[in-house]
C-alpha cells in the first residue's frame, strides 16, 4: 500500500500553564502538573496524527545528534511512526517553550537551533517517495529542495505556509505554487479570505485551498469546482491549548481526502478532529483514531 511522505519540523517542546496574559512578574511560581514536555513540532504532529488516523506514513525529519534527537526517535517508534528516516543530521535538537492560558491562547517560542541550514539526504527522501501518492512537505528549509522533485515525479503535494501575508512571499512563494493542496492562517491575510483564496488560485491555480480561521472555523476553496465558503467550527470539549489545531486540522483533512476525494466531508471530519485536539495540552497530543472520531461525529448529530 502507498504511503504519506511526510518531510518536516520536530522538535522537544515544553508546554507551561499560566493563569493570563499579560504575565505578571514574579520570581518563582509552582504550576503543579502545569508543565509538560514531549515531542512536537509541525512534521511530527502532522505525521502522527495521520498515523492515529491510519493512514501508513514515512516520516522525514532532521534531529541533533544529543539526547533530544535520541528521544525523537524513540517516541516515535512508540507513536508507529518508525525512525528509518530521522536523521541525527546536526549536533543539537531544536527545542520549543509554549506559554498557554485558561482561554486557549498562547506564546510559542521556538529554537530552531541550525535546522534551516541543514540539508535532508536526496537519497533518503527518494526512496520514500517511490512508496508514496502524496507528499506533505512542511514549510522547513530542508524540504524546499525537494518540491520540484516531486513535481517531476508526478505526486501531488500538500503545504501549509501557517500565517502568510504577501503571495509573493519570499520564503513560501515556491511552496504556494507547487501545491495541490496549500493550508493557511487567516491572521495575517491582506485580503478578506474568499479574495485572498481566488487570488491564490488565480495565481498558482491551486486545486484545493483551506484558510483556517481559528474559532470561526475554515474556508474552502476548491478549484473545481469553483466552491468557495466557510465551514463553521464545532465545540467538543473545553479549549485546553490551541497549539498544534492547525496541524491537526491538515493532517485530518489529508488523510480523509486521499482515501474519499470529497474534500467537503474531508474538511467536515477535520474541524471535528482539531475541535476535539485543542482539549488537550500538546501539540502531538489529543488525537482521535477514524473509528472514535466517526463515533464522535453520530453523537454531535444527534
Amino acid at each position: 500500500m502507498a504511503k504519506i511522505l511526510v518531510c518536516g519540523h520536530s522538535n522537544i517542546e515544553t508546554t507551561v500553564a499560566i493563569e493570563q496574559f499579560p504575565i505578571e512578574y514574579t520570581p518563582m511560581r509552582y504550576p503543579f502538573f502545569g508543565i509538560q514536555t514531549a515531542v512536537a513540532g509541525v512534521g511530527y504532529n502532522i505525521a502522527k496524527a495521520l498515523t492515529t488516523l491510519g493512514s501508513p506514513v514515512n516520516f522525514l525529519t532532521l534531529v541533533g545528534s544529543d539526547v533530544a534527537g535520541e528521544q525523537v526517535r524513540q517516541q516515535a517508534q512508540a507513536d508507529g511512526l518508525g525512525a528509518d528516516y530521522i536523521v541525527a543530521g546536526m549536533p543539537q535538537t531544536a527545542q520549543s517553550v509554549i506559554l498557554y492560558d485558561k482561554e486557549g491562547k498562547r506564546l510559542c517560542n521556538t529554537d530552531l537551533k541550525d535546522v534551516q541550514e541543514r540539508p535532508y539526504p536526496p537519497d533518503l527522501f527518494q526512496q520514500a517517495l517511490q512508496e508514496s501518492d502524496l507528499a506533505i512537505l512542511c514549510n522547513v528549509n530542508y524540504a524546499r529542495p525537494f518540491l520540484a522533485q516531486t513535481q517531476n515525479a508526478n505526486i501531488p503535494i500538500a503545504t501549509d505556509v501557517h500565517a502568510i501575508a504577501d503571495i509573493d512571499d519570499e520564503y513560501n512563494r515556491d511552496y504556494m505554487a507547487a501545491a495541490t493542496i496549500l493550508f493557511m492562517s487567516h491572521e495575517l491575510l491582506p485580503l478578506p479570505p474568499e479574495q485572498w483564496a481566488k487570488k491564490l488560485q488565480n495565481e498558482f491555480g491551486t486545486e484545493i485551498v483551506v484558510i483556517g480561521l481559528g474559532a470561526a472555523g475554515a474556508l474552502l476553496a476548491v478549484k473545481a469546482d469553483n466552491f468557495c465558503e466557510r465551514l463553521p467550527a464545532v465545540q467538543i470539549r473545553p479549549v485546553v491549548n490551541t497549539i498544534g489545531a492547525g496541524d491537526a486540522l491538515f493532517a485530518a483533512f489529508n488523510h480523509f481526502y486521499r482515501t474519499s476525494r470529497n474534500p467537503y466531508t474531508a474538511l467536515q471530519k477535520a474541524i471535528l478532529f482539531a475541535a476535539y485536539k485543542i482539549g488537550s495540552d500538546g501539540a502531538a497530543a489529543g488525537f482521535l483514531t477514524e473509528t472514535a472520531l466517526e463515533e464522535l461525529g453520530a453523537k454531535s448529530e444527534k
